[in-house]
């Protein structure tokens, strides 16, 4: 069993600097959880934690019903696989798996049976006699697995363990860490800055930013219903595209202002609160944006800067022409999401990116209107972040 429980887990480093900040979560037995955010947002020190390499300022880390932050990393039958490999480079393939089982002086028969058996499901029998050096970066880090796998621990901690990698041999091997999951069933906790990773790898997520926990769900939950503008920016690639808008009534119809456009709110996934007047912030993603020849109600226009061909589709960069106040998720606007998610960017005309099959390619300058269907939009509020 390798249940894994954190409550209102925290760390201060000395100087009052906050790492992480009072997180609460739970880690099933036999789930595959990722960690994801940018860079500096706390869910390494949050991982090196649960592994005992880190000492909790404030909070409980619970694995399999027991209170551990004082038990040490060796006592908490929990393997780590670390970003860097972490091999001794003076010994085999075989020697490096069996490294922790000789140190527990375990019969050798035992050993070899488990070495074997790493090796079988790591495809990594043909190099067992090799040393580190003679291998390349996927194979240094199915090693590495390996010599977690060995020990039949109750959880895997993954920090990073791909990021040394090269493109596509990243996303074998992503294939691999999943397959590996379902045939061990082992609870996994594995740290990543890559979204795409996140969600092709995690029955649930947790999005981080700034040493808080953002939001913790299942892929398409954090794609289709994020919590707020810091996780629907983050969570997706293109980003999100955001829009100052302002709550209107028309006619008695109710809607949102942008620029000369009025879309209806009928069909928006929104909650109460929105009285005429509002300042709130649309996200609509690239694939949800449609074309228009005509500028009919409900489009904006706008004039095609840029072409990114990725096929079958492709990306229009599009600036906006009418005077709309655009938002983009660069990395300032991540970083400073979980103060305030809206100032920090809201200063300038930016561009919009609509995705379109590679028949609808329009050329760079070339005019254009644009709309969307409500359905597909998603509101947050403009002073906090949180969605509507």
């Amino acid at each position: 069993m390798g249940a894994i429980t954190l409550k209102g887990v925290g760390k201060v480093y000395p100087g009052n600097t906050l790492a992480v900040s009072n997180v609460d979560l739970d880690v099933a037995d036999g789930e595959f959880v990722v960690f994801v955010g940018p860079s500096g947002c706390g869910k390494s020190t949050l991982l090196r934690m649960i592994a005992g390499l880190e000492v909790a300022t404030t909070g409980e880390i619970v694995i399999d019903g027991v209170v551990v932050n004082d038990v040490a990393a060796r006592d908490r039958d929990i393997a780590m696989v670390f970003q860097s490999y972490a091999l001794y480079p003076q010994m085999t393939v075989r020697e490096n798996i069996a490294f922790a089982l000789e140190l527990r002086k375990l019969p050798r028969s035992e050993i070899d049976a488990r070495v074997q058996e790493a090796a079988r499901i790591l495809d990594l029998a043909d190099l067992l006699d090799r040393k580190p050096r003679q291998l390349s970066g996927g194979q240094r880090q199915r090693v590495a697995m390996g010599r977690a796998i060995v020990r039949n621990p109750a959880a895997f901690l993954l920090d990073e363990p791909l990021s040394n990698l090269d493109a596509k041999l990243r996303v074998q091997l992503r294939t691999e860490l999943g397959r590996l999951h379902a045939r061990l069933g082992v609870t996994t906790i594995h740290v990543t800055h890559d979204q795409v990773e996140a969600m092709t790898l995690g029955n649930r997520v947790a999005v981080f930013s700034s040493g808080r926990l953002q939001q913790y769900d299942t892929p398409h939950a954090l794609y289709h219903r994020p919590g707020n503008i810091f996780v629907a920016g983050f969570i997706g690639s293109p980003a999100m595209n955001f829009i100052e808008a302002t709550v209107v009534v028309r006619d008695g119809v109710p809607g949102l202002a942008l620029g000369a456009a009025t879309v209806p709110l009928a069909g928006l996934r929104s909650g109460a609160g929105l009285a005429p007047g509002r300042t709130v912030i649309l996200g609509v993603r690239p694939e949800h944006l449609r074309l228009s020849s005509d500028p009919a109600s409900g489009t904006i226009p706008g004039r095609v800067e840029l072409v990114e061909h990725l096929e079958p589709d492709s990306y229009l960069a599009v600036l906006p022409t009418d005077p709309l106040v655009v938002i983009r998720a660069t990395e300032d606007f991540m970083r400073g999401a979980a103060i305030d998610p809206a100032e920090r960017v809201r200063k300038e005309e930016r561009l919009i990116t609509i995705r379109v099959p590679a028949s609808e390619v329009r050329p760079a300058q070339s005019p254009l209107h644009f709309g969307f269907d409500p359905v597909h939009a998603h509101l947050f509020d403009a002073a906090t972040g949180v969605a509507l």
